[in-house]
């Protein structure tokens, strides 16, 4: 007797079904435009966690000194 396969397909995160959804509205120049803005916001992010760590690190600097 053989084993049945087993097939198993990925369910799409919420991200793919936005990305999905925006596909169907939206032009390819806004599309572009979206994404663009979403990565500056992220990288953004990234820039002030980097700008808090380097504050708390400059602090414990002083405070030995």
């Amino acid at each position: 007797m053989q084993a049945a396969h087993v097939r198993a397909t990925a369910i799409p995160s919420v991200t793919d079904a936005l990305r999905a959804v925006e596909s169907l509205l939206m032009s390819g120049g806004q599309r572009t435009a979206r994404r663009n803005a979403w990565n500056c916001v992220l990288e953004d992010r990234r820039r002030a966690k980097d700008r808090v760590e380097a504050q708390r690190v400059l602090e414990q600097v002083a405070a030995r000194s």
